[in-house]
């Protein structure tokens, strides 16, 4: 049976319609067959059914229709007719009797489950109980369902009534104005009339088939003498879930996702499925905000990512009208004062309760803080809440009962249940929205300022705790919604501060960086730039900069500060800070030198100030041996982190967040010294604990993970994981960071060089020129790891026989790394292995000979005779000299068994170098790239 309203409405689009009519339909011709009940043009594509019309027929001439259609031969019997009261009228045909139903909406979408069940229910029940309320909370549809189920099943009716109730006596009246149209001989007094009509529909007589709708009804006093019996049904709306001790209830969700992003599409064409599905989550897909954001998107034009940046800023709210003349909004309004004049009547505590939820973000409301809180931070008229619980209980249920709140489950610890300080509560952002728009500014103020301050008292204190992480991110969603970020309380502005530090402390990059935004805009209209927290606020802002690897606005940001406080001295410890920031801002620019200078200066000063164990000292000891790394000082800054490790585990313990940064250290300086066993075994502790103390998708874990394949590349490379792990964990990096983040590309760096060692050069060589290209926007074409990443693109040409393109690029990568890094750093010995290597299958083994002494005589200074890179230099030389014209075979046997005992010694006989070396494999340098 095809219907216009069902494809123009319905949930699928036309082009899904198209492929499925088209495609099986088409193929199975002899399963369908089809009447057309509209009077407009279809589908083209619904031709392939040959619908047969039966717009604006008779009954006769419909039938055979129909039966012609079917091609069965219609049986006539005279002897038997069927009442006219027990058939269905055809779609043109209204019913005798339709009372003041509202008009049709032409944008009503889906639904059709729903109202299938609905239908069933009705019909399906009892003679005398065919009543269904719909519950469900302001804007989930309720009236809209029962508008479309009254146009839909009106063939099945003589009679539709629409009573509004949502004030008692206009639905006594509404009701007993039916007695006129059912022809009822009563009086005017209301009551005489109800009971009059009331009768008519208990007896079917004039009417059995008949449908009263009651819209509004939230107050079930009354029932007794209002709802109607009999052969007919009965349909409500209400709010109130008080409804089940009386009637059959049918929940009315949101829209499924399907429904909501074909109805978005339909009224907003511009917009994509993905974009769709975004302000669909957005509004919880509940049709009152989505038909709002449907029609500003659509008469607008719009673009939906401008659309939701201007509600999540509060530009625009859910009750915001696109129109003068949007009906839809001036209903839902007008039914939300009355409920809130009937709470305030009798249910005053439940509004109070109500009006403070709304000076919270919409969504999860934390109940629990105004519990836990102290009596004296809320306004005198609402210290009820902390001291009578059981008024909470009854407020807290009259709200849940209207479909106002829904309550949520807090979060339990070690198997029991949550206690009060854990209550919470959601409200959708349509309810918070008109709910705000509804209270008085004066209590509104008055709640607000409430809320901050308990924000401000829930805040722990602590957020490199991870102990600490669920509260502060319960609490980060309230800070602008009830006016933190513009408190000049200097308890809520520290509070914003600690909010911005696990921002930073949790891996949550992105939001921190648009909270701290937000809070400079805020502050920057009532506090100078030099004030303390405006300077705090600063270098926080630079501290997510830099995690977020926008390194260049970190160092600009850092050394603005610094700047500033300079120029205004009044805390040495502020300053000694923002140095140490500029300086690590000189580190990810590639400037090892000028950091490391600023940085022995910065311990220095901080330990004369406050002492060997003040968590500043070892944030400042931690930093410098991030630097002497850099620098190629390996041993140096390993002896830094192991006694920062021990101090920091002594002081805050193995799971803390600064910790946890020490202890992976620890293992990077060992791989780097050459330490692989003692590196792999320490490592697998140290992700676990991670994973234990920060979770699975926390940037620290992640950085633990890696250092973890990195372990398993050298220590084991034949063991679990030794290979497979670093392709996933591209994947991993991607997820949290983004395709361009430094962690990714050093990511795609690893994967590309492991793919070359398994002989995969055309996927080696596509994501090492991603890695490559990604490190030179980011920190420019001279940075020692955009040269390191040219590298090892230059071993995959080299691997690809392009030896002259090899050369010229490792040539390049030395010129620049020698300047920046000097001629003794490990990587630029590893790069003259490479180009070494290069020069001898180019074919000039006088320069490869020359290289690769010269270089393993600076290894075995710098990084000492048992260093692997040192050994790999001397298997290379021996390997050189063998390639000489006047062999040098006594020199290269020496070296190389020295070489490959050394190795078997270190690493085991087994370990895959020991084994390359004995096959004479001359090896290379493989660049790990690292902006620490």
């Amino acid at each position: 049976m095809l219907d216009e309203w069902f494809f123009d409405r319905g949930a699928r689009q036309a082009g899904e319609w198209n492929e499925v009519l088209r495609g099986f339909v088409a193929a199975h011709p002899d399963r369908f067959a089809a009447v057309d009940l509209s009077s407009r043009t279809l589908l083209p594509s619904t031709a392939v059914l040959e619908p047969v019309s039966l717009w604006g027929v008779g009954e006769e001439e419909a039938e055979a229709r129909l039966l012609g259609r079917l091609a069965i031969e219609p049986r006539r019997s005279a002897g038997r007719r069927i009442p006219a009261a027990a058939l269905a009228r055809y779609p043109d045909n209204p019913p005798e009797i339709w009372g003041d139903i509202p008009r049709r909406n032409p944008w009503f979408s889906g639904r059709d489950d729903l109202l299938g069940a609905l239908q069933q229910r009705l019909m399906d029940a009892e003679r005398g109980s065919a009543a269904c309320a719909l519950i469900g909370m302001s804007g989930i549809g309720k009236t809209q369902i029962a508008t479309e189920y009254a146009y839909r099943f009106s063939p099945d009716y003589d009679v539709i009534w629409w009573v509004h109730s949502e004030d008692r006596n206009s639905q006594r009246d509404r009701l007993g104005d039916l007695a006129v149209e059912l022809g009822l001989r009563v009086g005017g007094e209301p009551g005489e009339r109800v009971r009059a009509v009331r009768e008519a529909l208990r007896r079917g007589d004039p009417h059995a088939r008949w449908l009263v709708v009651f819209d509004g009804w939230d107050d079930t006093d009354g029932i007794d003498v209002m709802l109607p019996q009999g052969p007919g049904h009965v349909l409500i709306t209400s709010r109130n879930r008080g409804w089940r001790e009386h009637t059959d209830v049918l929940e009315i969700p949101g829209f499924d996702r399907r429904e909501s992003t074909g109805y978005l599409m339909r009224r907003a064409p511009q917009i994509n499925a993905a974009e769709a599905d975004e302000v669909a989550a957005e509004f919880g897909d509940v049709p009152l905000p989505l038909a709002q954001a449907a029609a500003w998107l659509g008469e607008s034009g719009t673009e939906a990512a401008e659309y939701l940046r201007m509600v999540r800023d509060g530009r625009l709210s859910t009750v915001d009208e696109p129109s003068p003349d949007n009906a839809t909004l001036h209903v839902s309004l007008s039914s939300w004062r009355i409920l809130i004049d009937r709470l305030r009547r009798s249910h005053p505590q439940a509004l109070q309760v109500l009006s403070l939820c709304s000076a919270f973000a919409p969504g999860p409301v934390p109940l629990g803080l105004l519990r836990a809180g102290p009596a004296a931070r809320l306004p005198a008229d609402l210290r009820w809440i902390t001291t009578d619980p059981a008024a909470w209980t009854r407020a807290l249920d009259t709200l849940v009962n209207y479909s106002v709140l829904v309550r949520t489950p807090g979060p339990s610890a070690g198997g029991k249940a949550a206690g009060p300080e854990e209550e919470s509560v959601h409200m959708h952002r349509l309810v918070h929205d008109i709910v705000a728009r509804l209270t008085d500014d004066e209590v509104r103020y008055a709640q607000l300022k409430a809320v901050r301050d308990l924000l401000a008292e829930a805040e722990p204190g602590d957020p490199a705790d991870s102990g600490h992480w669920p509260r502060y991110s319960v609490l980060l969603p309230h800070l602008e919604p009830s006016g933190a970020l513009r408190s000049t309380a200097p308890r809520v502005q520290e509070a914003v501060l600690n909010c911005l530090r696990f921002c930073d402390r949790s891996g949550d990059y992105r939001a921190g960086l648009l909270l701290a935004r937000r809070v400079r805009q805020n502050w920057g209209e009532f506090m100078d730039r030099a004030d303390g927290r405006m300077l705090a606020l600063a270098s926080l802002e630079a501290d997510l900069l830099r995690a977020a690897g926008r390194f260049q606005e970190a160092y600009e940001q850092s050394e603005r500060t610094l700047g500033q406080l300079k120029a205004n001295p009044h805390d040495e410890l502020a300053e000694l800070t923002a140095r140490s920031a500029v300086a690590n801002g000189l580190r990810h620019q590639g400037r090892y030198h000028d950091a490391h200078h600023i940085q022995r200066e910065v311990l220095d000063r901080t330990v004369r100030l406050v002492g060997t164990d003040d968590p500043l000292v070892l944030a400042a000891r931690h930093d410098l041996a991030a630097t002497l790394r850099a620098l190629g000082r390996y041993r140096e800054a390993y002896e830094n982190d192991l006694m920062t490790l021990a101090r920091r585990e002594e002081l805050l313990g193995g799971h803390h967040l600064a910790g946890l940064a020490s202890a992976n250290a620890v293992t990077r300086g060992q791989r780097l010294l050459g330490m692989y066993g003692a590196a792999l075994s320490r490592q697998a502790e140290v992700a676990r604990r991670h994973e234990e103390a920060l979770g699975a998708r926390h940037p620290r874990t992640l950085d633990a993970d890696i250092e973890l394949a990195l372990c398993r590349r050298h220590g084991d490379p034949g063991g679990p994981d030794g290979g497979s792990s670093i392709a996933g964990l591209v994947d991993r990096s991607v997820e949290i960071h983004g395709r361009e983040h430094p962690v990714t590309l050093q990511c795609l760096s690893l994967h590309a060089d492991a793919l070359r060692e398994q002989g995969d050069l055309g996927r080696a060589r596509a994501l090492g020129a991603e890695a490559e290209t990604g490190y030179r926007a980011l920190l420019g074409p001279a940075h020692p790891v955009s040269l390191g990443a040219v590298a090892n693109t230059a071993l995959v040409l080299l691997d690809s026989g392009q030896q002259s393109a090899a050369v010229a690029m490792l040539e390049s990568a030395r010129a620049g790394l020698i300047p920046a890094l000097g001629q003794d750093h490990p990587w630029v010995l590893g790069c003259d292995l490479n180009t070494a290597a290069a020069y001898r299958q180019e074919g000039d083994l006088v320069s490869a000979v020359a290289l690769s002494r010269d270089a393993l005589g600076r290894a075995q200074a710098v990084l000492g005779a048992e260093h692997p890179l040192t050994l790999s230099c001397q298997l290379a030389l021996a390997a050189d000299l063998r390639g000489l014209p006047l062999r040098e075979d006594d020199e290269a046997l020496v070296l190389e068994e020295d070489a490959v005992n050394r190795l078997a010694a270190a690493l085991g006989p087994q370990h895959p170098r020991t084994l390359a070396a004995r096959r004479r494999v001359r090896p290379v340098w493989s660049f790990e790239p690292y902006v620490d």
